[in-house]
């Protein structure tokens, strides 16, 4: 199982077999495709006391969803964005979001657990994003928030799971 470099991202992206929106060359690194921030944040409400993690919690039951160009992220505060492009993989190729190092180091968390992309996934990716640090965290639609590694499968398979067509 290999990770996609620079030419072979490029070659697949030119082949549409991976598709990705609004995505331009300079977004194309050595091994990694940058992705932007999108407008839409949730935030947990104020009134929520406890959530009780079963199978079947739905996140949106104790979130409110936003639409903002900027996000004021406080210390030890946990939001979901989204990002503004749709990922679209073949079969045989899975990928890995990780956040940004520039960000890393001022405390910000971009992909805290959930950070695989199944094969044959179709859809924006949600960012569960944490302020680690001691300082409130602007977050700012357009930022390339966060950097998607693309690997190729041993096999195929596809993503039929309850978030294949998510939104935030």
């Amino acid at each position: 199982m290999s990770i996609l470099t620079k030419n072979e991202l490029k070659k697949a992206i030119k082949e549409k077999k991976i598709k990705i929106t609004l995505i331009n060359e300079e977004a194309i690194g050595p091994a990694s495709i940058d992705l932007t921030l999108d407008n839409q944040f949730r935030y947990f409400k104020e009134e929520v006391a406890q959530i009780n993690v079963t199978d079947e919690v739905n996140f949106e039951d104790y979130t409110k969803m936003i639409e903002t160009d900027q996000y004021l992220l406080h210390p030890n505060e946990f939001v979901l964005a989204i990002t503004k492009e749709k990922i679209t993989l073949p079969e045989n190729m899975c990928g890995w979001l990780q956040g940004r190092s520039r960000f890393a180091r001022l405390g910000l968390s971009v992909h805290i657990t959930a950070s695989f992309l199944q094969p044959g996934i179709d859809n924006k990716q949600v960012l569960e994003i944490f302020n680690a640090s001691n300082k409130p965290l602007l977050l700012k639609a357009g930022t390339k928030i966060c950097q998607l590694i693309i690997q190729e499968c041993k096999g195929e398979a596809k993503y039929d799971g309850r978030f294949k067509k998510q939104s935030l």
